[in-house]
């Protein structure tokens, strides 16, 4: 490639070719992603004003020593001044038998906590979903903004894990394409 070349395409000039210096829009980032499915977790807190909590995709481990995690939120969710004023919460990892709760966790309008059935404390005091395959305890460590979200950083404290045996048969529930979807056996690649 000529240094022709490459200054028109570094600006974005080449038909077809993205322009670097603009970014995609919303919507043709929104479409990037669809096609890669995420985890669904649920992710409460209480920083002294009542529970809160909302459905999240964007939570994935960072570090095994120590134990840390992150997740995003948009801080234009009902429950983001909770979360971000907290300073320990739980993320709760949800299995398909769970897929009600995701759905109330990302409905907005609603009171999340009116049915005291399926959530319930910690000794700690965090709200928590005790149906959940597995949940984590964590202190936030660092909180960082990223466009209308802000990045969160948990240390992990405490977990509710499945038994081995459990986690085998274990059916994680997954969002792919604006839809539910479990993982099981039959999904599996050989």
């Amino acid at each position: 490639m000529s240094a022709e070349e490459a200054a028109v395409r570094a600006i974005g000039q080449v038909q077809g070719e993205p322009r670097w210096d603009e970014g995609l829009s919303p919507a043709e980032f929104k479409l990037a992603f669809r096609n890669h499915p995420a985890g669904v977790a649920v992710v409460t807190a209480d920083a002294g004003d009542g529970p809160a909590g909302l459905t999240a995709t964007s939570v994935f481990s960072v570090s095994a020593e120590p134990p840390l995690l992150v997740f995003s939120i948009s801080r234009q969710s009902s429950a983001a001044p909770v979360l971000l004023a907290a300073d320990t919460l739980v993320v709760n990892l949800l299995g398909t038998d769970q897929l009600e709760v995701a759905r109330l966790f990302a409905t907005s309008g609603v009171d999340r906590f009116a049915d005291t059935s399926i959530w319930d404390r910690l000794i700690s005091g965090e709200p928590y979903i005790p149906g959940a395959h597995a949940w984590l305890r964590g202190r936030v460590i660092n909180r960082m903004e990223a466009g209308t979200s802000t990045v969160v950083v948990v240390h992990a404290l405490q977990a509710k894990q499945p038994a081995e045996r459990d986690a085998e048969v274990a059916r994680p529930l997954v969002y792919h394409n604006r839809t539910w979807h479990e993982l099981s056996d039959r999904s599996k690649l050989r």
